[in-house]
């Protein structure tokens, strides 16, 4: 077992925190060890982790139909890898098949990039590894992992061959597991950096990514660690986040916040009140996914999520059992952070490095790119850079140390291949989850849509230029983080001009991260078709030009909005 000394579960005769849920929800601190449902249950029976072998071993020579159905669509998650929804099955079938009908014989496999880095020879890997064995697919996601389509399972291991080969690896990246760690995309270059988390981020994954004692949680574990004054990592909905913060006492650390999470209970994270040097940043994170592990509900998936736990404790007692019983000491208490101004925290554009080099930041529309594109950037890192590059957090992609001769003229390449450096606010701040295209829970296309919807904007309100985020999700689960968009889109079924259900969105408006971070206002039956979106996004924008203050976002304005103007 990894770092066998430090203390993964409570110690004898510590005293349990006095729970504001009634017992039998699973939580292993408690003695309620047998599995309450099927998914505890194939984690009981194996750990996740060993799926690998049976991958190398065996299902790479026989094939999709001989694996085992919990290795299927349950252990395989750990390594990455998810069954992609077969082709023509629409949205209103989602919650009736069986998995089984749902399931295409392909998968979709993410490959992390802890802190959103790469290198040009990663980069190269994954866009070979995608024009060979992907179909030419790959999408940037919201957490800074590539996102592969149409892999075959006789092909996984030759991939894992390929991206293991550079450092690269999809271990974990789904799973109840510890997913990719955030990272501020300009960490260690940006000019105002307070601090540099690479290292903590570093020591995270050297530590912990693969180590069997964390390979069965309760459910996902979403973390982050940044020391830019951007806050650029949406630690407001992670589970666990580290942000740059300057103690008067000590120094540059961090500050620490837990509980975060969207989907359909969203809460914001909350500040455990505790400053935390750049070198303790690993025990610190290693002693909340044990608290998450041995306290977390297991009875039900839809509570199973830390928010739940901090929510039913507080952040005190929180902050109490990673002290005493993990940790065995006591943290030091730390300022907040200063939330950042309005505007952009993306880093698209054009900035200065602390080196003199400048970083050049540029927009996927709503994250797609494939294998022929990520080989091409690959090649203009090398050319006008140094071959670095970062994925952020909100779909994008940057290209690190340009000199500033330089600038304009990869700015230009860039365009040429429709990645723009100057986007408008739509290219700049739509995202979208994967959709009806590859996804099995979800009920509308997202992808194709969020961009011509974006398309469609840069036709209809040039002279829009204030910062807007637009979400998109293709279900309630919020992978594109609706919740938390000035303009929020779920997908749903609507009744069409004919009657019959056609695709459509629940509208969500007002949601922000950052200032007056919230969940902004869901008009009760406010909902469009996908064939509507682009009328209603206009005419609510218009409405928002015409009665907006001088300087007043979106989402302030919609606080204090008539209903009849966001329908």
């Amino acid at each position: 077992m990894k770092n066998a000394d430090r203390t993964t579960t409570p110690t004898a005769g510590s005293r349990a925190p006095k729970q504001g849920r009634a017992k039998g929800q699973g939580q292993w601190a408690l003695g309620h060890r047998e599995p309450l449902n099927a998914n505890e249950q194939f984690k009981k029976d194996d750990n996740p982790l060993n799926v690998r072998a049976r991958i190398l071993d065996r299902y790479q020579y026989t094939g999709f139909d001989s694996i085992d159905p919990n290795d299927l669509r349950g252990r395989f998650r750990w390594m990455g890898i998810y069954t992609q929804r077969k082709p023509g099955i629409s949205g209103g079938q989602t919650a009736v098949l069986d998995p089984n009908e749902l399931d295409d014989k392909y998968f979709m496999m993410r490959i992390r990039s802890d802190g959103g880095q790469l290198s040009g020879e990663q980069l190269r890997a994954i866009a070979e590894v995608s024009t060979t064995y992907a179909r030419d697919t790959a999408d940037v996601t919201d957490r800074q992992n590539i996102q592969l389509h149409w892999v075959r399972i006789e092909d996984v291991p030759a991939i894992w061959e390929r991206i293991e080969a550079v450092g690269l690896s999809s271990l974990e990246a789904c799973g109840d597991s510890p997913r990719v760690v955030l990272g501020s995309p300009v960490a260690g270059i940006a000019a105002d950096e307070i601090v540099d988390g690479t290292p903590a981020i570093r020591e995270i994954v050297r530590r912990y990514i693969g180590d069997p004692e964390f390979a069965n949680l309760p459910r996902k574990f979403k973390s982050a660690v940044s020391g830019s004054p951007a806050m650029d990592v949406a630690h407001e909905v992670n589970d666990l986040s580290f942000l740059g913060v300057v103690h008067p006492e000590h120094g540059p650390g961090f500050d620490v916040w837990v509980g975060g999470g969207l989907s359909t209970n969203p809460m914001l994270a909350q500040r455990l009140g505790v400053w935390v040097p750049l070198e303790e940043v690993p025990d610190v994170w290693a002693a909340v996914i044990s608290v998450f592990r041995d306290y977390g509900y297991r009875r039900l998936r839809n509570r199973a999520r830390l928010k739940f736990l901090v929510a039913d404790w507080g952040v005190e007692r929180f902050r109490e059992v990673v002290e005493t019983e993990y940790l065995h000491r006591k943290l030091i208490d730390g300022p907040a952070p200063e939330t950042p101004g309005p505007g952009f925290r993306d880093h698209l554009g054009v900035h200065a490095q602390r080196d003199g080099n400048f970083y050049v930041g540029f927009a996927p529309l709503v994250g797609r790119l494939n294998g022929t594109l990520l080989s091409k950037i690959a090649d203009l890192a090398d050319e006008y850079g140094t071959g670095r590059v970062r994925l952020t957090a909100e779909q994008k992609v940057l290209i690190l140390d340009v000199a500033e001769d330089k600038v304009e003229a990869l700015a230009g390449a860039l365009e040429a291949l429709d990645l723009q450096v100057r986007p408008s606010p739509f290219r700049r701040q739509t995202m979208a989850c994967t959709g009806i295209e590859y996804c099995k829970l979800a009920i509308v296309e997202t992808k194709g849509r969020a961009g011509a919807l974006v398309r469609e904007l840069e036709r209809r309100i040039p002279e829009f230029t204030t910062p807007l985020t637009i979400n998109m999700n293709g279900c309630p689960n919020s992978c594109a983080r609706s919740q938390v968009a000035d303009i929020g889109l779920k997908g749903v079924l609507v009744p069409g001009p004919d009657g019959e259900m056609v695709e459509g969105f629940q509208i969500h408006l007002g949601g922000s991260l950052g200032i007056d971070a919230g969940f902004g206002r869901k008009l009760r039956g406010l909902k469009v078709s996908s064939a509507e979106l682009d009328d209603y996004v206009e005419r609510v924008l218009r409405r928002y030009l015409a009665q907006r203050t001088e300087g007043e976002r979106f989402a302030a304005w919609v606080v204090r909005a008539d209903e009849a103007d966001l329908a």
